[in-house]
């Protein structure tokens, strides 16, 4: 199948899935530990109608909650998962990371922009529509991370943050950690002010900064996350080849993905999944 996709290079980072008529996109890389199920999701395969069409899960966007159980259910039986599983955080661009426990299945986590734990079948869900979603695969200790990194979190290193909370809770070690860089806005899509890039001027080697950011007229500069985020993992202890990092862009590609850019805010969210088996 192809959902035509606008690729930046042709590496293979995903796989292009679909069951029973809903697609979502996949990582070798991750698929590959075994021990996972895991997706990401697409605009396409839902009932959502208008600005949230068609597949939406979240219910921020100001979705029908019907049409939000319906897409429930088709995305978990795509990606093998069981909805009741889905345990979701309420985003606020920190890097507030949640320890998800049996007790807390199926339930929500306020002010949370990532999530760890060990428990199998618990499937992590976590929400996008330019920021990056950022996936870590542990399948030493059979712990897993998913955590939603914007510019703010990639300042505060949220993809650190997380593999912390994964060595304090079930003794990771990032060398043996496989981790993913999802879908998200792309450097050429990614226009910020100078006060954005002089805090990552303030938090990241100046020997970096070529590769992260340029300016242009205006006093306007492009952003590079997806390489700030591998520069986050790498120096954290993940080894660069054990890091798929994403060649998709949400804002290059509007009509299969929600962007916040593209769209602004009357739009549903992408959605990323992540359980252990």
């Amino acid at each position: 199948m192809s959902l035509g996709l606008k690729y930046k290079n042709e590496e293979h980072i995903f796989d292009e899935r679909e069951v029973d008529g809903v697609p979502y996109l996949s990582f070798p890389l991750i698929e590959k530990t075994g021990i996972v199920k895991h997706g990401f999701s697409t605009r396409l395969g839902g009932v959502s109608k208008g600005h949230c069409g068609t597949m939406n899960i979240s219910t921020t966007r100001g979705d029908e909650p019907k049409a939000i159980e319906e897409n429930r259910r088709r995305i978990a039986k795509a990606i093998g998962v069981d909805p009741l599983d889905f345990t979701y955080t309420h985003q606020t661009h920190t890097t507030n990371v949640a320890v998800v426990e049996e007790k807390d299945r199926g339930g929500k986590f306020p002010d949370t922009d990532g999530m760890v734990t060990n428990v199998p079948g618990i499937c992590l869900v976590t929400f996008y529509a330019d920021c990056v979603p950022l996936f870590f695969v542990d399948p030493v200790h059979r712990a897993i991370g998913l955590s939603h990194s914007g510019w703010r979190g990639t300042v505060g290193r949220m993809g650190k943050v997380t593999l912390e909370m994964m060595h304090k809770q079930y003794k990771t070690n990032p060398s043996q950690v496989f981790a993913a860089i999802g879908p998200s806005i792309c450097q050429d899509c990614y226009e910020v002010s100078g006060d954005v890039i002089e805090r990552f001027k303030e938090t990241f080697d100046e020997a970096l900064w070529s590769e992260l950011f340029y300016e242009k007229a205006g006093g306007k500069y492009q952003l590079d996350l997806w390489r700030a985020n591998l520069a986050v993992l790498t120096e954290a202890g993940i080894p660069k080849e054990q890091i798929a990092v994403t060649n998709v862009c949400t804002h290059c590609n509007p009509e299969i993905l929600f962007s916040h850019r593209s769209l602004g805010t009357a739009r549903g969210n992408l959605s990323a999944f992540l359980a252990l088996k």
